[in-house]
Formats: C-alpha cells, structure tokens, sequence
C-alpha cells in the first residue's frame, strides 16, 4: 500500500490521472473498462502474480499498452520472460525517482507513437489551401497553399495568446503548457495559492511543488495580474 500511495503521489505531481488496483483481479476490472496509456505492474500480488496476469493479457489480446515491471525480488529470469511475453520495462524496487520517470515517459512515448503510426499511414497526402487553415490556429497563409506548421495558438479567456510549439520533446512541451497554464491561473486570481489550488484541483502542497518544479513565481505574477 505504501509503495502504490507513494508512486500515485509522484505521478500526479508530474499531472498523470492515476488508477490504482491493490491485486490481480482490481487491474482485470480496471483493463475492462477501458486502456489506460501506461501499466506499473508489480510481480508479487495476493492473488495472480504480475507475469501470469501479463500473459493474460497477451493471450486475449488486451496487451494494447505499455507494461513496465517492477518488483524488488525477480530474478534476471524473470525479466527476460516479463520482457518476452510483451512488458516494456523493469524496475527493480527500491524504484529511484528519476529512473521511475524516465520510464514512464519513454513508455508513453511509445504509446503514442503506437497510436500515431497507423492514423498517418491511413491518412491520403494532400495540398491545405489558405481558406482551409484560416482561423485554425496553425501556421500561416501562403500564396498557392498553407504550410502548416507544427504549433498551436492557445487563447485565455483573458484575451491573451501563448504560442506552443510541437517540435518540442513530449516532457519539454507538457511543461511549457503548465507553465502557460498556472500563469494564467495566477494571474487572474492575482498570486492567491488558496484560488488557483481550488480552480486547478490541486491540493496546495502540490501545487507549490509543481510551480517550483517549473520555474513559475506566484509573487511576480501576483505584481503583473494587480
């Protein structure tokens, strides 16, 4: 329970939406309703271990997501077999903070790059004309087509824009967006944490983690927002 509350803790610190399932059984109920981007699946469980459970999944064709191991007394057999049957990673617990996150974003990486791969083989080539992209958001006209370009525009409700560029890594441009995103919290509500908490649904001991975490100052967004 104690390791599950914990990594539940750092994973919503890092603004992941976390499930838990204390055995074999909650995660079968939990896959049911649906797949979730990632899977942390330990190896000793009460009822099914985190193996067999992985070959289930395989065998019935559930094992759609990432899958990474973790457990603090498999051998490096068991690893090998983890890994064959479909997992995409093993961590040896203890679970050090920066390997954990690594491994997260690479296994979520890869899911998206699972996601993207056949919706831009399926996707025919065409030429966008400027009436087409006027107002989207994305990129800029041109005099025969537009060239769209990978950005997006984001508007507050205050009127001001924040330009967001997809070139970034995944990692990089989800904190420049949370940083865009309690900017703006702050703000509007002039720097008071007790306001932003309660409007981002953060409690405030997470919330001062996440501003330190990216750079964001309340005090000076307090000045600019008076």
């Amino acid at each position: 329970m104690g390791i599950r509350e914990l990594l539940s803790e750092i994973l919503s610190d890092e603004g992941h939406a976390i499930q838990l399932a204390e055995n074999a059984q909650q995660a079968r109920e939990a896959r049911a309703g649906g797949a979730p981007d990632l899977v942390l699946l330990d190896i000793w469980m009460p009822d099914t271990d985190g193996v067999t459970l992985l070959k289930e999944w395989q065998r019935d064709g559930l094992l759609t997501m990432p899958v990474i191991m973790m457990s603090g007394h498999a051998t490096i057999d068991t690893a090998v077999e983890a890994t064959r049957i479909g997992a995409l990673n093993f961590l040896e617990k203890p679970i050090a903070l920066q390997k954990l996150l690594k491994a997260v974003q690479q296994g979520l990486t890869r899911a998206q790059e699972t996601v993207r791969a056949p919706a831009l083989a399926a996707r025919p080539a065409q030429q966008v004309q400027p009436e087409e992209s006027a107002g989207t958001g994305f990129g800029a006209q041109a005099p025969q087509a537009a060239a769209v370009r990978p950005g997006a525009v984001i508007g507050g409700s205050d009127n001001h824009l924040f330009n967001l560029s997809f070139d970034l890594p995944l990692r990089e441009a989800r904190d420049a967006f949370e940083r865009m995103y309690f900017e703006h919290h702050l703000g509007r509500e002039g720097g008071s944490m007790t306001r932003v908490a309660e409007k981002t649904g953060l409690e405030r001991t997470h919330l001062y983690r996440k501003l330190k975490q990216l750079g964001v100052e309340p005090g000076k967004l307090a000045k600019k927002g008076a």
